[in-house]
Order: structure tokens, then sequence, then C-alpha cells
């Protein structure tokens, strides 16, 4: 085998230090956008709810700060995924710098899973932080719902004080706060690599936003369009095909709308967790195949 045969088979060779070096490099430039700003946005929210609802009943208040709090996480990190998806590929054809990247021993493929895998860990770093900020939020209610009701109840029996205390404790913070919020983070894995997938064949990134906020909405009523054809029309193969067909295309988006229940008291089973999580990581690696289909064959 000549040297020239190695170098290229070499050169083909899947490379994670190739795949490391274009994911770190992705996330510097998406946080030189400043995109972390919408993390002070879901700090101020937060801490201006917590104070607007201190005239609520505590029942009430944590309630509504977990709605409100897991409602502006999901909303921003699918406008997150969205947005930084969709700059990456047209803006490197716009510098130039994809052919920079191309030109060297970097396949496709390792080129697109770095740029993916750029934005989820963008994601991931905004989601703890977003987390934290709201888990420190709801811990601090909590704390002053408590001193606030030793103070009333200074003189009440002991038994009566444990049982007021429980219940603020369990109407704060629990266990399926966490399953809820690693499905907001799948969610916007799914966003981010279906907007990588129509940036491929998209020319511009405005185009791609725009496409993806059709998609966005569409897969948000798509559960209820589907419920309502069913109802109104025969559900024979033929609709039912169809259907299974829009699902495909459109990925049901309520599905991963685990905030009501969250809200509500209700526990996430393991099994819904489950299906719901695998349904996340199924559709953000079929998009990200597509994605590099479409992005072989597209001319550079």
């Amino acid at each position: 085998m000549s040297d020239q045969t190695v170098v290229v088979a070499r050169h083909r060779t899947f490379s994670f230090s190739r795949l490391f070096a274009i994911t770190t490099n992705t996330l510097t430039e998406l946080t030189r956008l400043k995109v972390f700003y919408v993390l002070l946005v879901f700090a101020l929210v937060l801490i201006g709810s917590s104070i607007f609802m201190a005239q609520f009943s505590f029942q009430q208040e944590f309630q509504i700060l977990k709605d409100v709090s897991l409602g502006a996480m999901s909303i921003f990190t699918s406008l997150l995924a969205i947005v930084a998806a969709a700059r990456l590929i047209p803006q490197d054809v716009e510098d130039r710098t994809i052919y920079t990247i191309l030109a060297k021993p970097v396949p496709r493929l390792e080129y697109l899973l770095g740029k993916i895998a750029g934005v989820l860990l963008l994601l991931a770093i905004s989601t703890l932080v977003m987390s934290a900020v709201f888990l420190f939020v709801l811990y601090a209610r909590e704390q002053s719902v408590i001193q606030m009701t030793l103070r009333q109840m200074s003189g009440a029996p002991r038994e009566q004080v444990d049982d007021a205390l429980r219940a603020i404790r369990s109407s704060a913070l629990n266990i399926d706060l966490f399953p809820g919020i690693i499905i907001i983070y799948l969610k916007a894995s799914l966003l981010a690599a279906l907007t990588l997938f129509v940036s491929t064949f998209a020319t511009t990134n405005i185009f791609t936003i725009v496409v993806m906020a059709f998609i966005y909405f569409i897969g948000h009523l798509q559960a209820t369009a589907r419920e309502y054809w069913l109802h109104e029309h025969s559900s024979g193969w033929i609709t039912r095909v169809f259907l299974a067909i829009v699902a495909l295309l459109f990925p049901d988006l309520q599905a991963f709308n685990l905030v009501d229940d969250i809200v509500a008291g209700a526990a996430i089973s393991i099994a819904l967790f489950l299906k719901t999580a695998v349904l996340g990581i199924f559709y953000t690696a079929i998009y990200t195949l597509l994605a590099a289909f479409v992005f072989y064959g597209k001319e550079l």
C-alpha cells in the first residue's frame, strides 16, 4: 500500500479529536452571539414572578411559580435551539469557513456531528443554569414561607406545625421536577436537530427560522388536529397512514409537555418518562441522520 493510500485511509477514519475540536469551536461561536442573555431574562422573570405571587397562598404560589418557570424554560430552550442551529451552516457558508474546514481531512459527517454537538452542549449548559436559578428561587420562597408559617404558628401544637411544614415542602420541591426538566432538554435537542436538517437545504438562517416557527406550531397542534380528524372522519387505514406520515414529518411536541402534570402534583411514572425520553432521542437521531444525508449531496 502506497503512502498516499495510507494518508487517504487515515483521512477517512472517524476522529473524536476532530469532532471535539468542531464541537468546542461551535460552542465558542454561539456564546459569542450573547445568546446567554436569554438566561438573564429567565432569571428576571422568575424573580419578578416570585415577588408578584407573594399575595397568593403558598400552594397557589408554588404551583404558579412552577408553571411559569417550567413554561419559560421550555420556550427559551426551544427558541435557543432553533436560533442557534439555524445559523450553523448558512453562517459558515457566508463566512466561507465551511470551505476551509472541509478542505482539510474532515468528513462532512464529522462536521455535522460537531456542529449539532456544540448546540446540544450549549442547550445543556443553558438548561442547567436555568434549572439552578429556578430551584434556587423555589427553595428561597419555600424557606420564606416556612419562616412566616413558624411565626404565625408560634403557639400551635407541635404536630400541627409539623403537618404544615410537610405540606409546604411537598408543595414546593418534589422529585418530579427533574424528569420534567430532562424532557424539556430533549425537546430542545429534537428541535435543534430538526433545525439543522432544514438548514441543510435552506439558503438563509431567516428562512430556516420561519420554517421552524411553522413546524413548532404544527407540532404543538398536531395532537388536537389528529383527534379532531379521527372524530370527524373515518378511522380507515388510509387516514391512519396519512396521520402516521404527518407524525413522522412533524413530531408531536405536545407529547413532551409534562408541565401540567408536574404543576398539578401528579407523579411522573417511569414508563411515561422513558417513553418520552426515547421518543426525543429517536427524533434527534433521525433528523441528524437526515441532515447528514442531505448535506452529503449538497454542492458547496
